[in-house]
């Protein structure tokens, strides 16, 4: 996965904790003083302290591999995960990419099946992997499900 998704999550870590603690702390001045103002601002500025260091650990728990009859990913933080899903079910490869993740040059593969606790995500990935990645997948599951 590309370095760039560590940004990407600090960005908008950064965007929610400045906006939502401003916000926070602004009601709690005006309702209960400034020491509950006070209180809520460090709240969330230590929020964003240990989010900003779990970001690079979240980029780095992100990985995918290619079998030839399936597709692993594995992800997780706190929880690590690995999802198997094998080209035969998968019904739906699309690429998503909002106007921050763009900017930064990052895509998310979505991977649909059938069954929606098969679904999985591959997000981080370079604007051009994730299309060849998408094109890759899709060729796999029409040749895979010809055979059913």
């Amino acid at each position: 996965m590309s370095p760039a998704l560590a940004l990407y999550r600090r960005l908008v870590l950064a965007a929610l904790c400045l906006v939502g603690g401003g916000v926070v702390a602004v009601l709690a001045y005006a309702w209960a003083g400034p020491v509950w103002a006070a209180a809520s601002g460090a709240v969330a500025l230590s929020a964003l302290v240990c989010g900003w260091f779990l970001a690079g650990r979240f980029q780095r728990s992100w990985g995918y591999a290619e079998a030839p009859e399936e597709l692993y990913a594995t992800y997780g933080v706190l929880v690590r995960q690995m999802v198997v899903v094998p080209y035969g079910r998968m019904q739906v490869v699309d690429v998503t990419s909002d106007l921050l993740e763009q900017a930064l040059g990052l895509a998310t593969v979505r991977v649909r099946t059938a069954a929606s606790t098969a679904d999985t995500r591959l997000v981080g990935l370079g604007l051009e992997e994730a299309a060849r990645l998408r094109d890759r997948l899709a060729a796999r599951s029409e040749s895979f499900s010809t055979g059913l």
